[in-house]
């Protein structure tokens, strides 16, 4: 058979070539990348999968009865239409919408990962349109992955993108670093991802060499394996969510034993004094010692104390998986791990302190390129409501209603019509049943999708979207060398349009094409947002081919910035002349600002704080719903390695054998995860890779409800969000809570219903 044509291509988990072999799409990584994810192997299967929209539909319901709340969304039947037709029909509905209730009506809802590509990035397109075409949106703010960190970094250390990207790489780590402290771990499925594009991973090699030079890796968490067998970590089994408490019994033993940086604490920070008043019981009658952190947390009292002695005096490196904070009180990790690198008097040293998030996703670690990388201009939106990202289903199920964020009293605005591009509500959001109901208050959901994801099966207007290997575009950013020409590899299936088409003849519809598209196809905004790049590497005497050498050529090779440490390293150089943008110019182990607000749920210093949700009673094991190692989210949950990685057609969810034995569940058995929020199935695997009571199922399989008509139905494919709980980790960030939830775990023995969540729905 004749060796394909391969074309270059990019993905968040990949560069890559590809090009058809008769009817196979062959997938081969780039030949740079030391270490390629296998998740590039989902695309094979995946662009031609029955799961795929063929055209748009619109629901029954709402074709005859007109838009309003109901119920019937993710039940009723969906109708196929032509383009025209759903164009007009959704059209007619955004005017609706504005005139009567404003543009305040609207909500843009998106997520950043549905294509590598810097034009056909539908997060970008979505909101261009809304502002452009529309006049504006309700917008969310932060991540479901970094919800609180996002909102505290700024407060106690300086703004999220720099701390977490420009402040510790790998090449410092393996020449500088003595010993990591890693709570919750650097799973390299992680860090397999990266918005933009990953042309190398390096991770996995730079744990190896660090190992090989010395350094040495303890990893923190009820999971052996968030710590690649490269690293040659020493496991510390520690029970989930309990990271603030072995944090702040390490703190004490430095403070006690005088191994904490006293020169560094007075220079460099603020808020010391107070924090120690509370670490040694003085402000509360309880001393936050090894003995007290061991009885939270599961750790011997002598191990906690060995590590603080071993950790003062040489260079230490405390990092943190985003995991930690995406549980009730996530700023309290995120701060009290910051603390405990600034007690050690690590912070901005080459190597060493602190690095929130650190082998969570690709491109923390690495130098910043030197040059700008454009992006598609979104356009002013003039609506200045908005709420964290995470509470949507309070906002549809509470318009009106004042919440608290960041020091401010909002209220949950009033929607009528949800505009859903790029992302996948049914994998991101906690309590899916909840989100159900939400979603049921709105007047019309409107969804861009190229597959049948649940969100997709809940809307009133569905329109069918191209995927990454049937468009043109630019692969890049900030943080990766390579920019690549992800060359065109498959026609649309069926009637499948790019985002930008859509938008384009909708804007039209609205009086806007003009103003949406500046007079550019799709080709002409590629070769625009090039030249700012070609530009700037002209300016500086850098190879810059023009835009039809580079796309002949398929990538180009950009300038890193040297690795100073960011705003950290410059602080540490010269605080005087280069201070934190903290609103003390220093790092803040107590801040003033947040004690101001008041919050109960997050005091002005870290904070160990009881938690709502515990196991217990009916719910006695931990549930940690984490990421997959075989899709990005949910992405192409369909494609070859994600589906390859299921037991008869369901997630695999891992358990303790201790655990098992208890339940009569055996490998490979299919069992029912439940609490009182809902059930999903799941099959078994038995490993001593997790501590005793705790149970592990990624989240990212497709929400597969066995009867749509149930209030809380059964997800027969293993969706771990049925479960989760829909609450703030607190009134400060109201972030994301979904890792850690409170389950029963019992062997299946009913009739096993069919798992259909990648099945057309019948229309």
């Amino acid at each position: 058979m004749d060796v394909p044509d391969l074309k270059p291509h990019s993905s968040h988990w990949g560069v890559f070539r590809a090009g058809w072999q008769g009817d196979t799409l062959v997938v081969e990584p780039h030949p740079s990348d030391p270490d390629p994810s296998a998740i590039l192997q989902n695309f094979p299967e995946a662009v031609r999968h029955r799961a795929r929209i063929a055209q748009p539909m619109v629901r029954r319901g709402w074709l005859e009865h007109g838009p309003g709340p109901t119920d019937r969304r993710g039940r009723d039947e969906l109708v196929p239409v032509s383009w025209d037709r759903a164009l007009d029909l959704l059209a007619g509905e955004l005017r609706r919408v504005r005139d009567a209730h404003g543009v305040e009506g609207i909500f843009g809802g998106s997520y950043g990962w549905s294509s590598a590509g810097r034009f056909h990035h539908a997060q970008s397109q979505v909101h261009r349109f809304l502002n452009i075409a529309v006049g504006g949106y309700v917008r969310s703010v932060n991540s479901y992955s970094a919800g609180a960190a996002n909102v505290i970094l700024p407060h106690i250390l300086g703004p999220f993108e720099p701390v977490t990207r420009h402040s510790v790489t790998w090449e410092a780590i393996v020449q500088h670093t003595g010993l990591v402290l890693a709570f919750g771990g650097m799973a390299v499925r992680n860090s397999a991802v990266g918005g933009g594009g990953v042309s190398r991973h390096v991770e996995r090699g730079a744990m190896r060499e660090a190992a090989a030079r010395g350094c040495r890796f303890l990893l923190f968490g009820p999971l052996r394996d968030d710590l690649p067998q490269e690293a040659g970590a020493e496991w510390v089994p520690l029970s989930p969510g309990t990271d603030t408490a072995l944090m702040l019994g390490l703190a004490h033993t430095l403070a006690t034993e005088g191994l904490h940086d006293r020169a560094f604490l007075d220079r460099f920070c603020v808020g010391y004094p107070e924090f120690e008043d509370y670490l040694l019981g003085r402000t509360d009658g309880v001393a936050k010692d090894a003995a007290w952190a061991s009885a939270i947390c599961g750790v011997p009292a002598d191990q906690i104390m060995a590590i603080a002695r071993q950790a003062a005096g040489q260079r230490v490196l405390v990092t943190m998986a985003h995991s930690l904070q995406r549980a009730e009180h996530g700023e309290q990790p995120v701060w009290m791990g910051m603390v405990l690198a600034a007690m050690l008097g690590q912070i901005g040293l080459p190597g060493g302190g602190f690095n929130y998030a650190l082998g969570s996703i690709a491109h923390y670690g690495k130098r910043m390129v030197a040059v700008p990388v454009a992006g598609l201009p979104q356009g002013r939106n003039p609506v200045r409501a908005f709420i964290p990202v995470a509470r949507i289903s309070d906002m549809l199920l509470n318009p009106g209603a004042p919440f608290d964020y960041n020091g401010q009293a909002l209220t949950y605005p009033d929607v009528k019509l949800v505009y859903w591009a790029g992302g996948n509500p049914f994998h991101h959001h906690q309590d899916l049943n909840r989100l159900r109901e939400a979603f049921a208050k709105v007047d019309t959901l409107v969804v861009h999708e190229s597959a049948w994801t649940a969100t997709a099966r809940h809307a009133d207007i569905v329109l069918p979207a191209t995927m990454t290997l049937e468009r043109e575009d630019i692969g890049a950013t900030t943080t990766d060398p390579l920019m690549v020409a992800m060359h065109r590899l498959a026609p649309p299936f069926a009637e499948a349009r790019d985002d930008y088409d859509i938008f384009a003849a909708l804007a039209e519809r609205l009086g806007k094409r003009e103003e949406f598209t500046e007079g550019r196809d799709a080709r002409g905004w590629i070769e625009h947002l090039y030249e700012r790049t070609r530009a700037a590497l002209a300016e500086k005497n850098l190879p810059a081919p023009d835009f039809e050498t580079f796309w002949q050529q398929g990538e180009l090779e950009m300038p890193l910035e040297e690795d100073t440490g960011g705003i950290v390293g410059a602080f540490r150089r010269d605080p005087e002349a280069a201070p934190l943008p903290t609103p003390s110019g220093k790092v803040e182990i107590a801040s003033a600002t947040i004690a101001a607000f008041g919050y109960d749920d997050c005091p002005g210093h870290p904070t160990w704080m009881d938690r709502v949700e515990v196991p217990g009673g009916e719910a006695p094991l931990w549930l940690v719903a984490n990421q997959p190692a075989t899709r990005l989210h949910s992405q192409l949950d369909f494609g070859g390695t994600s589906a390859g990685s299921k037991h008869r057609g369901r997630e695999v969810m891992r358990i303790h054998p201790t655990d098992a034995g208890a339940r009569g569940v055996a490998e490979g058995d299919i069992v029912r995860l439940f609490n009182q929020r809902g059930a999903c199935l799941a099959a078994a695997a038995l490993s001593e890779d997790l501590m005793p009571g705790v149970v592990q199922l990624p989240t990212g399989a497709w929400y597969d409800p066995a009867d749509a008509e149930d209030a809380k139905p059964l997800c027969v494919h293993g969706n771990p969000n049925v479960l989760t709980r829909d609450a703030g980790t607190s009134r400060l960030s109201q972030g994301c809570t979904g890792q850690l939830t409170a389950v029963q775990v019992e062997r299946f023995t009913g009739n096993l219903p069919p798992v259909k969540a990648w099945d057309p729905p019948v229309g």
